[in-house]
């Protein structure tokens, strides 16, 4: 239990360590804004279609993956279209999503969390180098998203302690999770492909409805272009990385 209290945690604050060069940024222009949401979106791309889909095939079929990519899509519709803004805070200093941050935030959460059940089920195993693997994989690939999160709602003009303390919470989900997925996995290891697919859904749906329209719409179109390849590339090396 020790161990995966250890690697869980470690795992989900690798997402605040990826923050932390926010405190490094000074202005982001619209030119830099359009290129950071097509990086977002080459990165989310690469984590569905070569690690998020192809874990779920694992041990799963093709209506499992279909079924939770179909409701994750519909879940985020769900929550743009009932949850167009919320505001976070109790006087003027609160922090105030758009819509855009709030979707965001919670395709990142949502992908975190089946990731944290494939933790703790790994440490549950009963293979002793399975879950640290497991973890420490994870973790490499929650810097980059916890980095893009921050950078996000900064662009948002919240500040940067708080968008690093939201970046940090997206991945403090997995501890939670990952308790969950080690105490019953004999249950969850069943639906660990569904929540997988799950995210996937819902990721994608954001970078064709929000991310892609976004970057492309004031005239950065080619560098976004770019942008979306090199993040794919960089998502896609962190993965074969750690196969």
């Amino acid at each position: 239990m020790e161990l995966l209290l250890l690697g869980s945690t470690l795992s989900a604050l690798a997402t605040g360590l990826g923050a932390l060069p926010i405190f490094f940024f000074k202005n982001i222009t619209h030119r830099w804004r359009d290129i950071l949401l097509a990086l977002t979106a080459g990165i989310m791309v690469a984590a569905v279609t070569f690690s998020l889909i192809p874990t779920a095939f694992e041990t799963s079929n093709f209506y499992t993956v279909s079924i939770g990519v179909l409701i994750g899509t519909i879940v985020l519709t769900i929550l743009e279209k009932y949850i167009p803004h919320i505001d976070i805070g109790h006087n003027v200093k609160g922090i105030s999503f758009d819509k855009k941050a709030l979707l965001i935030i919670a395709a990142i959460t949502l992908h975190n969390l089946p990731e944290g059940l494939s933790v703790g089920v790994s440490y549950a195993s009963g293979d002793e180098s399975l879950g640290p693997l497991i973890a420490f994989a994870i973790g490499v690939q929650n810097a980059p998203e916890g980095l893009l999160v921050a950078l996000f709602l900064v662009k948002q003009n919240v500040s940067k302690l708080k968008a690093f303390i939201i970046a940090t919470l997206t991945g403090a989900v997995e501890i939670i999770t990952a308790i969950i997925g080690y105490f019953l996995m004999d249950y969850v290891s069943n639906l660990v492909p569904y929540g997988l697919a799950f995210a996937a859904g819902a990721m994608l749906y954001i970078v064709y409805k929000e991310l892609i329209p976004e970057s492309h719409g004031d005239g950065h179109a080619t560098q976004a272009t770019y942008s979306f390849i090199i993040g794919l590339l960089v998502m896609l090396l962190i993965i074969h990385l750690f196969e």
